[in-house]
C-alpha cells in the first residue's frame, strides 16, 4: 500500500476527502416517526429475495445513533459526508402530505455536519421509492417522475440553504436493469419491457427534478452519480470489441447520452427503440439540462464477449471471466487502471462538467480479533485506485473529490449483511463500532491532506 503522506502531496489543496452511506442501508427505524414502507422494506420480506431474509428494519441503527455517527466521522478526518434522503420518510405515500418527522431527522443530520465542518452532498434517491408507488407501476409509470419532482421540491426548501452538493439519482443503472431487467433488486421484476419503460421515467424524474433544484436552490450545486461500467472485449476481435461497443451503449450510454447529447444512443434505439414508451414533447430537453458536476461509481472492470450469432437480446453478449486475480469477497475482479480508462472515455465522448469519485471501495469480511480489524486488502484497494485518482488529476480530468464507500458495514441490499464494505465494523447483534486498520489508514491520509493544505 502506498504512504498516505506520499499520496496526500499528490492532489491539489481543493481536493475533497470523504465518506458515503445510503439512508436503507444504515438508519433502521423503519416504522418510526411516520415513516412508510419502501419497495426494499417489501422486497426484503419476501421469502428468497435477500440472503438470509435480512432486512433494513434494524441496520446499523443510525436513526437513534446520528451524533455518535457523525462524531465518528468528524474523528476520521474527512471534510465531505455523502448521505441519502429517504423518500418515504418525507412524503410516505410517494405523493400526498409530507412528514414534518422526516424532515426534522435530515435537518438533525444536516445541521450535525455544518456544526463539524463537513460538507453535505445529499442524494436524492437511493432506491428507497415509496411502496405506495409501486401499486400504480413504480418507476415503470410516467407518474411517477411528478411524483418524485414534488418531493424533491419538498427537500430543496427545507435543505436547500444548508447543501453543498445534491444528486438527484445514485446509480439509474441499478433502478432500472438490475431491478427491472436482472430481477436482483426491489421490485424484483424481469422484463426488458418493464425496464425500457423504467428507463425513461428514470431519466425523466432527473430532468423533472433538476429542474425543481434550480427553482428551489439555485445555488446548490446539481448533479447526478453513475455507476458506469468500464467494459473490455474478452479477445481484440472485431466481434468482441462490438460487443464491448454494444455493452457501453447499453449500460452507460442509455445514461449518459440523454444527460449529455439529448438523445439515446443510435444502436440501442435501432436494436429497442420501438419498444420504449412514448418520450414526449420536451422530455429530452428536461434530461439534458446544464448540470454543475457528476458522480462516478467505480468498483470493478466488465469484461464481454459477443453472443450476437444467438437469439440473445441487444446488447447480445456474454460477460468474460476475469483477467486478475485480486477477487473481492463478493466475487469482484480488483483492477484500478479500469478506472482511469473508463473516465478518459466518457470525457473523450462528452462534455462533461466537473466529477467526484463518488462510491469507491472494496468488500473484504474480516472480523474484529482483540478489537483490531486487519483488512489490509481493503487497505490496498483504496490505495491503488486514490492512486488512480491522483493520476486522473495529473491528466487534467477535472476530478474534484474522492469519497470512500462506505462509511460503515451496512444493510448490503440483496446480499443482507454477509458483505461488508465499511472503513468501521459493525456488530448488528450489539451496533458496536470498530474503526478498521483500512479506516485508519484513510483518517491518516484525510488527516495528512488537510495539514498539506495548511503548510502549503
Amino acid at each position: 500500500m502506498i504512504d498516505p503522506k506520499t499520496l496526500a502531496s499528490r492532489f491539489p489543496d481543493d481536493f475533497i476527502f470523504g465518506v458515503a452511506t445510503a439512508s436503507y442501508q444504515i438508519e433502521g427505524a423503519a416504522r418510526e416517526d411516520g415513516r412508510k414502507p419502501s419497495i426494499w422494506d417489501a422486497f426484503s420480506h419476501m421469502p428468497g429475495r435477500v440472503h438470509n431474509r435480512d432486512s433494513g428494519d434494524v441496520a446499523c441503527d443510525h436513526y437513534h445513533r446520528l451524533d455518535d455517527d457523525l462524531d465518528l466521522m468528524e474523528d476520521l478526518g474527512v471534510e465531505t459526508y455523502r448521505f441519502s434522503i429517504a423518500w418515504p420518510r418525507i412524503i410516505p405515500d410517494g405523493r400526498g402530505p409530507v412528514n414534518e418527522a422526516g424532515l426534522d431527522f435530515y435537518d438533525r443530520l444536516i445541521d450535525g455536519c455544518k456544526a463539524r465542518g463537513l460538507k453535505t452532498n445529499a442524494t436524492l434517491y437511493h432506491w428507497d421509492l415509496p411502496l405506495t408507488l409501486a401499486g400504480d407501476g413504480g418507476w415503470t409509470a410516467r407518474s411517477t417522475a411528478y411524483a418524485y419532482q414534488r418531493y424533491v421540491q419538498t427537500v430543496m426548501k427545507r435543505f436547500g440553504d444548508r447543501l453543498d452538493l445534491v444528486s438527484t439519482f445514485n446509480e439509474p443503472w441499478c433502478v432500472v436493469w438490475l431491478s427491472h431487467l436482472y430481477g436482483i433488486h426491489a421490485p424484483g421484476e424481469k422484463s426488458m419491457d418493464a425496464a425500457l419503460a423504467a428507463l425513461h421515467t428514470v431519466n425523466l424524474a432527473h430532468g423533472l427534478g433538476l429542474e425543481a433544484i434550480r427553482q428551489e436552490a439555485p445555488d446548490v450545486k446539481a448533479g447526478i452519480v453513475l455507476n458506469l461500467h468500464a467494459v473490455y472485449p474478452v479477445n481484440e476481435t472485431d466481434a468482441d470489441r462490438e460487443a464491448a461497443e454494444r455493452s457501453f451503449q447499453f449500460n452507460n450510454g442509455v445514461f449518459l447520452d440523454p444527460l449529455f447529447k439529448g438523445a439515446y444512443p443510435d444502436g440501442f434505439m435501432a436494436a429497442l427503440g420501438d419498444r420504449m414508451p412514448a418520450i414526449e414533447d420536451g422530455d429530452l430537453d428536461l434530461i439534458s439540462g446544464k448540470l454543475d458536476w457528476w458522480g462516478l461509481n467505480y468498483y470493478k472492470p466488465d469484461r464481454v464477449a459477443d453472443n450476437s450469432g444467438s437469439d440473445a437480446e441487444f446488447p447480445a453478449i456474454t460477460v468474460g471471466a476475469p483477467v486478475h486475480n485480486v477477487i473481492t469477497d463478493i466475487g469482484w475482479e480488483t483492477y484500478a487502471p479500469a478506472m482511469k480508462m473508463l473516465t478518459e472515455q466518457v470525457y473523450q465522448r462528452y462534455d462533461l462538467p466537473v466529477m467526484y469519485i463518488t462510491e469507491n471501495g472494496a468488500c473484504y469480511n474480516m472480523a474484529p480479533v482483540n478489537g483490531i480489524v486487519d483488512d489490509t486488502p481493503r487497505t490496498e484497494y483504496l490505495s491503488s485506485h486514490i492512486a488512480i485518482a491522483a493520476d486522473l488529476v495529473e491528466a487534467g480530468i477535472p476530478l474534484k473529490g474522492y469519497y470512500a464507500w462506505s462509511l460503515m458495514d451496512n444493510f448490503e441490499w440483496a446480499e443482507g449483511y454477509q458483505m461488508r464494505f465499511g472503513l468501521i465494523y459493525v456488530n448488528y447483534e450489539t451496533q458496536e463500532r470498530t474503526l478498521k486498520n483500512s479506516g485508519k489508514w484513510y483518517k491518516a491520509l484525510a488527516e495528512e491532506f488537510l495539514e498539506k493544505g495548511k503548510n502549503d
